[in-house]
């Protein structure tokens, strides 16, 4: 390729999107990067279900379950089976029935299918909304601060600003929500909604107590903002302190719930749905619109991966409680025997603490000295150690002396070797 031929194509190739550049689209590879190149490291960064309890002859099984299904209950023929299955699919999906019977029984949340909208992964229904809600330039989003990477990188990639409000430690802070609600409509902006994830929130592991959320959809429904709530943890707790989701308590109409299969069943499915049931301007719901944009966007989410999803929901009768029953034990076995090794080890360090999340994948630990990207790789690199830098989670200042530990996919075996080393890095650092 010529010198001049190159240059101009470096000319293109350089005018990119500026989200592109943006730290939040950067943090996941970070963390992906930095393990790759450390392998032997014990990693306490990944957010994902543990290994444990997968297997490829389950997918054949859900496979199998969710045809019949279709033979037995729907009447479909052979033909119709396959072309289910193995062509195009409806844009909102094929197990959006299944998904609601689940959402009835486990989460008390009681929905038309017609406004569920399967999607591939949690974080296309989080396109989807930022897309339908971004009308023109005065729109902005609001999320809890700190707050889930996916969610701030999907609206860096849509273009509507992303406003901060506080985590005081029950989620958000009311106070401060109405405070940057009414500086948005000052400054001529109009805030459309509200991100969190009421239940053991990534990064903080916070789960919102039901007074808060109460006064929250009042709030929400005061100043006729949509809240966006995100569940992918709510099931790792015990069954007995399960509080009601937003969607359950609402009243309003403010709430969309933006679930996924895969913390619960199956990840590399990429199976995830929006309950999006609010009426919109010239009829219609919500979900129909979402659907439109889902048609330009992926056309329609893989209806195979939809039928193991569907195969597994047949399976459990539609409730995914009892499923998830062991794993959770072994997640909240992994949260204690982090935070009692955490106390073994740290007590007494000076600037050292810790909290204790009930449930859920994360504790985040308070130190004395900067974390940092750069403090990533030597911990990695001298004491064979991961965890995720709180700063990433931040809309602006703020984490930059915590970290978050995941316990979900360290082996119990790997956990007490692990706080080990972190332990040492810590110590080394404070001394």
């Amino acid at each position: 390729m010529s010198t001049g031929l190159l240059s101009g194509v470096r000319a293109v190739v350089d005018g990119l999107h500026p989200s592109l550049a943006d730290p939040a689209m950067t943090s996941m590879n970070l963390l992906n990067e930095v393990s790759a190149r450390h392998p032997g490291a014990i990693s306490f960064a990944a957010g994902r279900p543990a290994d444990e309890g997968i297997e490829v002859a389950d997918v054949h099984r859900y496979l199998d379950l969710y045809c019949a299904h279709l033979a037995r209950d729907r009447g479909y023929t052979d033909r119709q089976v396959r072309a289910e299955l193995l062509q195009y699919g409806r844009t909102k999906g094929i197990v959006h029935d299944l998904v609601a019977r689940a959402l009835a029984r486990d989460e008390d949340i009681v929905t038309d299918p017609e406004a569920v909208v399967i999607t591939s992964g949690a974080q296309e229904a989080m396109v989807l909304l930022l897309r339908a809600l971004a009308a023109d330039e005065r729109d902005v989003v609001l999320a809890a601060d700190p707050t889930y990477v996916g969610f701030t990188g999907a609206a860096r990639l849509v273009g509507v600003p992303v406003h901060g409000v506080r985590d005081d430690g029950t989620g958000v802070d009311l106070d401060d929500l109405a405070r940057v609600l009414a500086g948005a409509r000052d400054a001529g902006r109009r805030p459309r909604a509200l991100y969190l994830v009421p239940d053991f929130a990534n990064p903080t592991g916070t789960s919102m107590p039901v007074d808060v959320r109460r006064r929250l959809l009042d709030l929400a429904a005061e100043h006729e903002l949509l809240l966006i709530e995100d569940n992918p943890y709510g099931m790792f707790q015990p069954a007995a302190t399960r509080p009601p989701t937003l969607k359950a308590l609402d009243r309003h109409g403010v709430v969309v719930y933006v679930g996924s299969f895969a913390k619960t069943v199956l990840p590399g499915a990429r199976i995830g749905y929006a309950v999006a049931d609010q009426p919109v301007r010239g009829g219609g719901l919500l979900a129909d619109e979402l659907a439109k944009l889902k048609s330009m966007l992926t056309v329609n989410t893989s209806p195979i991966a939809q039928a193991v999803i569907g195969g597994k929901l047949l399976e459990d009768g539609c409730s995914l409680v009892a499923s998830t029953r062991r794993v959770t034990g072994q997640y909240l076995a992994g949260l204690r025997r982090i935070g009692e090794g955490l106390a073994a080890r740290l007590t007494g360090v000076p600037g050292v603490r810790w909290n204790r999340p009930a449930g859920g994948f994360f504790t985040v630990v308070t130190v004395g000295f900067p974390v940092d990207d750069a403090l990533l790789h030597h911990a990695a690199e001298r004491h064979g150690v991961l965890f995720t830098p709180m700063r990433h989670f931040y809309h602006g200042d703020g984490g930059e002396y915590q970290l978050r530990l995941s316990s979900s996919a360290v082996r119990a075996d790997e956990i007490d070797d692990g706080l080990d080393r972190l332990a040492a890095l810590i110590r080394e650092r404070s001394g």
